[in-house]
């Protein structure tokens, strides 16, 4: 092992240990704030894994759009809903807390066996040396994958339709008349009819 792949791995050590902590840190965290600050560190630590991989439009794709976009709108719906109401258990939450601790540990075990079933020597011929990952990537969008990329801009859009429908104000009035709006904060307090006359009559 030389210096090169050394710094790689180590690099890839502490970017995982980063990846994991802050992956329980979005799960054990009580203030959901907290836990969307540590969703952006697990994004970093993905997009640094991408770029000891040498995929760096990925790692840029990645930053970009989950720390960026996602977790920036995530943080924004966390601040608009503003909800300060107290906590409250629901009852029977541990059934829930079973039923999501059997889900986990069947993920991790169903993961687990893929990573050391999955032979992971190298099986592809190595990229052409000055080559760009971009184009390559391109090609495979506008090619292999045109489908599935056009599908996913047509949900793109549903999804942002819906939004506007969601956001938009359930109830507007017809008509507002005059004497519906409050006039309590531009009108002026009258003034006493003692210090008008006395006024009027000191300027005489």
């Amino acid at each position: 092992m030389n210096l090169a792949e050394g710094v790689q791995f180590v690099s890839l050590g502490i970017l995982g240990v980063m990846m994991i902590g802050a992956a329980i840190g979005v799960v054990l965290f009580s203030n959901i704030v907290y836990s969307a600050f540590m969703l952006g560190g697990v994004f970093i630590s993905i997009a640094g894994i991408y770029l000891l991989l040498n995929a760096d439009f990925v790692a840029a794709a990645q930053i970009l759009i989950y720390v960026g976009a996602v977790n920036v709108l995530i943080l924004f719906a966390i601040m608009l809903v503003n909800k300060r109401q107290n906590f409250v258990a629901f009852p029977n939450s541990w059934v829930r807390k079973v039923l999501t601790g059997i889900v986990s540990v069947g993920l991790f075990a169903l993961l687990s066996t893929m990573v050391l079933a999955t032979p992971w020597a190298y099986s592809t011929a190595p990229v052409v040396g000055g080559e760009s990952s971009i184009v390559l990537i391109g090609e495979h969008f506008f090619t292999d994958f045109l489908l599935p990329f056009e599908l996913a801009s047509i949900l793109l859009l549903i999804a942002m339709v819906g939004a506007i429908i969601l956001a938009r104000r359930e109830y507007l009035p017809d008509q507002v008349t005059l004497s519906e709006v409050p006039q309590t904060i531009l009108t002026l307090q009258e003034r006493p009819r003692e210090l008008v006359s006395t006024t009027s009559e000191t300027k005489e």
